[in-house]
């Protein structure tokens, strides 16, 4: 019995390269969210926003 494996090397290479990838990014999102960064880059944004349309 001769099976073939599903998923050739470089593909295999590529699916493992984007799960860390993935896994890195999910990481350093919690992070952010844990350290109240998520609430600074809200307060400027909504600063930047309001002197776009001339109100702050």
């Amino acid at each position: 019995m001769n099976s073939k494996p599903v998923l050739n090397r470089p593909a295999k290479r590529q699916l493992i390269i984007t799960a860390a990838i993935f896994i890195a990014a999910v990481g350093l999102i919690v992070y952010g969210v844990y350290s109240g960064e998520a609430s600074e880059v809200y307060q400027k944004a909504v600063h930047i926003c309001l002197e776009c349309i001339g109100v702050g």
